[in-house]
């Protein structure tokens, strides 16, 4: 328990109504989840607004309402405050409810459209190699230490990330890394944290859907460097024209790293193959296992961040050469068929023609690369014709099919796909909308040496079609396709 004034601390109060000094067991931005003692905040979502069940979170026992706007008729035993933004209000008090777990932990967090879960991945292995009790936060999995917390957004909400990071520093965590979507920070979700630090990877097409512009897509990733106390460091890749963009306004320190660019971490390819990466760093040669030149931008923004949070840079190297990828990052699913087999998340143009690209450098010359890919639903739409076109200019087939159609149809997903599709590349596209037979088709089209690439869902176990999520993994329906037509 603990007194309304209390977790009301630094937020911007316009209006109170009745005793701050009442005790509050819980909060709940949900009405259902109100029980007695809660603080209920009334936040606006996308699609329900709070205000409307502030009637049915009193009658659930909440003691307080916190608000943008008062009800008609206030109830003489409920206290009232009226704040200008509910989520941000909502994300300080969560902090404080849980005794500000952020400032107990070296905090950092990773932004921009590629590159966040396997660069929080490999933080997360590294420091916990280096003997560090870790935390992290990322799309594929929530961890504290070995303990694993399933995932069910990029950034939980408020009062989930900060009861995490508390239950984080009672089991002795130092460190916490964490996946910041733009989402989140749009929503406020990380209001209320401090950060010792947050790392900016790069920025492309993505969200269109949810941030109508690009401009807004870029301000919504500058939040977080925004935001930084003047004792942070902000660490962003100077090879993407955005970089020095999210360092315009922070009072951080500011670094960089860079493949091409000057930087004060700076890389250089020696070699790239399907069994790993050599780079040059900072005289240096090391080997690690990760595939691909976007991996070299992921493993130099990790080694950056190490640096900075002031670990030994022989140590760092040694360790990081030594750690595996995330699930579903240019996975290799291993098969006796003589056929190279690659799952990957990639669900932008971008990363999809990163992986693409990456691919390319593999080739001897004579083998074909078949690529399965589709879209979300209720997502970006504008994404989806440049998706098939990038797939269709980098592959020698290419099996449109469907992602996590969602409440979508996915042939009218398929058809806007279709719309990115040249006349000179319709004879080398088939169209199937059930996924594992899109995955079992370009099975049987391939022959020894040639290379199947499944994109879009990568480390998911799942499809969700019509609000249901039924169990699908691309790894596994790849090995299971392969094994029975290759046999």
């Amino acid at each position: 328990m603990s007194a309304l004034k209390d977790i009301l601390y630094k937020v911007a109060l316009q209006s109170v109504s009745g005793d701050t000094t009442v005790e509050v067991a819980a909060l709940a931005f949900d009405s259902r989840k109100v029980e007695a003692n809660t603080a209920f905040i009334a936040t606006r979502g996308t699609q329900v607004d709070g205000h409307d069940y502030i009637e049915q979170a009193i009658e659930k026992g909440a003691v307080a309402i916190i608000c943008e706007e008062f009800p008609e008729n206030l109830n003489a035993a409920i206290t009232y405050v009226q704040v200008k933004d509910s989520s941000e209000a909502l994300g300080i008090m969560a902090s404080n409810f849980f005794g500000n777990p952020s400032t107990k932990l070296k905090l950092v967090g990773v932004t921009g459209t590629n590159g966040k879960t396997t660069c929080v991945s490999l933080l997360f292995q590294l420091f916990k190699q280096l003997g560090y009790n870790v935390g992290l936060l990322s799309t594929v999995v929530n961890k504290i230490n070995d303990e694993i917390i399933v995932a069910t957004h990029t950034t939980p909400d408020a009062i989930q990330m900060n009861e995490l990071m508390a239950k984080m520093v009672a089991k002795g965590c130092s460190h916490c890394f964490m996946e910041v979507s733009s989402h989140a920070l749009v929503q406020h979700r990380v209001s209320g944290l401090t950060f010792t630090g947050a790392v900016f990877t790069n920025l492309s097409h993505d969200h269109l859907d949810y941030h109508k512009t690009f401009d807004e897509y870029i301000k919504a990733k500058k939040m977080l460097f925004d935001g930084l106390p003047s004792s942070a460091f902000a660490l962003t890749n100077t090879d993407d024209k955005r970089g020095s963009i999210m360092l315009q306004n922070t009072k951080a320190t500011k670094h960089s790293y860079a493949l091409k660019t000057m930087a004060d971490f700076k890389a250089r390819i020696l070699s790239n193959t399907l069994q790993g990466l050599e780079l040059d760093i900072e005289g240096h040669n090391v080997w690690f296992k990760l595939i691909g030149d976007f991996n070299a931008y992921n493993l130099m923004a990790v080694y950056g961040a190490a640096i900075l949070l002031e670990e030994e840079p022989a140590d760092v190297l040694q360790t990081l050469s030594d750690l595996n990828p995330a699930p579903g990052r240019f996975e290799q699913v291993l098969t006796d068929t003589g056929i190279t087999a690659i799952v990957d998340y990639a669900h932008t143009p971008d990363a999809l023609e990163n992986v693409l690209s990456t691919i390319k450098v593999f080739r001897s010359g004579n083998e074909k690369v078949i690529t399965v890919v589709g879209c979300g639903g209720n997502r970006d739409t504008t994404k989806r014709p440049e998706m098939a076109k990038i797939a269709c200019e980098l592959s020698d087939k290419v099996v449109l099919t469907s992602d996590n159609p969602r409440f979508e149809e996915p042939m009218a997903i398929i058809e806007d796909m279709q719309k990115g599709v040249s006349p000179s590349n319709y004879r080398k596209t088939l169209v199937m909308a059930d996924r594992r037979e899109a995955i079992k088709t370009a099975c049987s089209m391939a022959e020894p040496k040639d290379i199947i690439l499944v994109a879009g869902k990568g480390h998911e176990t799942y499809q969700d079609v019509k609000g249901v999520k039924s169990d699908f993994d691309d790894r596994k329906v790849l090995k299971e396709m392969l094994n029975l037509i290759h046999k």
